[in-house]
């Protein structure tokens, strides 16, 4: 059984509690970002996702600043296919391990959009991304793996003598982790991730899925050694009412500019898809406590928890019992909704998996 685990989301390209007011916004500083990151950490997260899309801060540099202001969270960060030489990439991470004393996981993304990869360069189509990245994250096990210099010999990569030094300090390697609602995504995960994180959804069809991705594991005689986890947004209060609340302020007086350019945004990513599809289909709310209105302001993980911290926590209780041990979560605004679940919700969850909390 494996250990349940929590992260928690920073903000690089700005925070808000409310999009359609923009003296709400927070712009993007080191501040802030410190800010979030010690609050989630005093609150019992063991790991920070930091984002890559053209409005965040670049994600390696933004988190070796915020290891060297905080003790123990661990950055989630991105290796994104096509972008960094995989030999240097290897380097990179591990140099980063070992500085850090172990403080690094590696989140896989092949980019939710082609015309945002396109505009950093890299020109290959959602296919041929997944396709890199299966062919890289191979070769940085092989690098990281190796007892001697590397010949690679692969269909986009080719080195001849490779050696990395230092190794990472977490063996084998950091921990890979993978978001994706397309069949590509899953197969990758199959092969390679300790995690696959599902964006938001029903407990019911998550535990369905999961049953599809450790069968597509076993294939590879990992269907042990891959875990699942969720992405979901909370909005959590002492009082229901007060979370309705907030989460109606978070999508107030959105213009219909904004609401049409969301439309429009990352419609090449199946989890997006599914995010716009589960709004359209089932409404507002896809369970009591599971909201989907957040896909109108923002794209990406849209569907956020809200409630009460009893109510809260028994439907994170839910996705739990279907499968999932990890959680990346994030709220509005985010200092202050990690310190709310720190106090309101954590406590609840730790007590009702007492021995999941602190297995190893």
């Amino acid at each position: 059984m494996r250990r349940l685990e929590f992260g928690w989301f920073v903000p690089t390209s700005g925070d808000t509690d409310s999009y359609g007011h923009a003296e709400a916004f927070i712009p993007p500083s080191m501040a802030m970002f410190e800010r979030v990151t010690k609050a989630a950490e005093a609150a019992g997260f063991e790991y920070i996702l930091i984002p890559v899309q053209t409005a965040c801060w670049e994600a390696w540099i933004t988190s070796a600043m915020l290891v060297a202001r905080t003790r123990s969270i661990k950055p989630l960060v991105a290796a994104r296919p096509g972008y960094i030489n995989p030999a240097l990439l290897a380097k990179m991470i591990s140099a980063f391990d070992q500085l850090s004393g172990g403080r690094v996981c590696i989140n896989l993304i092949a980019g939710a959009s082609d015309e945002e990869a396109a505009a950093d360069g890299i020109q290959y189509a959602k296919e041929q991304r997944y396709a890199l990245m299966d062919e890289e994250v191979t070769l940085l096990k092989t690098l990281w793996s190796a007892t001697g210099r590397v010949d690679f010999d692969g269909a986009f990569h080719k080195l001849k003598g490779a050696l990395i030094v230092p190794r990472p300090l977490q063996k084998p390697w950091p921990p890979f982790y993978l978001g994706g609602g397309s069949r590509q995504a899953w197969e990758i995960s199959a092969r390679h991730s300790d995690v696959h994180l599902f964006w938001g959804d029903t407990p019911e069809r998550i535990g369905r899925q999961i049953a599809e991705i450790r069968e597509l594991a076993r294939k590879h005689d990992r269907h042990d050694a891959i875990g699942f986890g969720m992405r979901l947004q909370v909005i959590v209060r002492e009082r229901e009412a007060d979370a309705w609340a907030a989460a109606d302020r978070l999508i107030a007086d959105l213009g219909e500019r904004h609401k049409a350019r969301i439309a429009n945004m990352f419609n090449a990513s199946e989890a997006n898809r599914r995010m716009k599809e589960l709004a359209k289909t089932e409404g507002m709310k896809i369970g009591p406590h599971l909201w989907t209105g957040l896909t109108l302001a923002r794209p990406g993980a849209g569907v956020a928890v809200v409630g009460d911290p009893e109510q809260v926590a028994g439907t994170l209780q839910q996705f739990i019992d279907v499968g999932c041990h990890s959680f990346c979560l994030s709220g509005y605004l985010h200092d202050e909704e990690a310190e709310r679940f720190g106090r309101l919700v954590m406590p609840l969850l730790k007590g009702r998996n007492a021995a999941r909390m602190a297995a190893e």
